[in-house]
């Protein structure tokens, strides 16, 4: 009989389920794979520092070594240790739009692994408004990662059964939020010379010449 991945219910008396996050930070902690939800879909966690992790999350995912990963931050303060610097284009975009659906794409500090930059030299961050995505973060105290829940080049999953149904036991643990809002994933915006530009539409209906 094949295994099952272990899966809390998020939602606890009045809130988020303390214990469920507590776990979930656990697993991270030990290099392990969390599904979890977001304002767009579900979305694939592990430590961004952990290449080990790192590794896993790819293979997983069947995700060429070459495609970045997106990051998700519970805090602003967080960018510093991710970016070398923020274009001040993105300022009305970050008041405007975070914690929301959207991507920034940053350059990013050397030293990042290169599974998460793809060699690009550049990183996509965003602030989740999601309350399990905010408290995940919050709680292992660092970026997550957010590539979503997918198999490469497949639909999104959007529920815990549909991760399950994608990964089967190669997720170590699912924070089951519910279905997500959207199957959407999160707009890409990046910055050349000082321009917006846009990398990829998606849940945020942005235009990158109004902000």
């Amino acid at each position: 009989m094949k295994k099952r991945p272990a899966a809390l219910s998020a939602e606890g008396n009045g809130g988020i389920d303390a214990a469920a996050i507590d776990r979930a930070v656990t697993v991270l902690a030990g290099g392990g794979v969390v599904a979890f939800p977001t304002e767009t879909c579900y979305g694939l966690a592990v430590d961004p520092f952990n290449d080990r992790a790192l590794e896993r999350l790819f293979q997983i995912k069947h995700r060429p070594v070459d495609k970045p990963v997106l990051l998700l931050i519970h805090d602003l303060a967080l960018l510093e240790s991710l970016v070398t610097a923020v274009p001040e284009v993105y300022a009305p975009l970050i008041a405007r739009h975070w914690p929301g659906p959207l991507t920034l794409i940053f350059p990013a500090r050397a030293d990042l692994p290169f599974l998460l930059t793809g060699g690009t030299g550049t990183i996509g961050v965003r602030i989740s408004p999601h309350p399990v995505a905010r408290a995940l973060g919050k709680a292992f105290g660092r970026a997550i990662t957010a590539t979503s829940a997918n198999l490469s080049d497949q639909q999104p999953a959007c529920s815990a059964a549909e991760v399950r149904a994608a990964f089967g036991a190669t997720v170590d643990l699912i924070v089951d939020g519910g279905r997500t809002p959207t199957d959407c994933c999160s707009t890409i915006i990046g910055e050349r010379g000082g321009v917006l530009h846009l990398v990829r539409s998606g849940a945020a209906a942005i235009d990158p010449a109004a902000g």
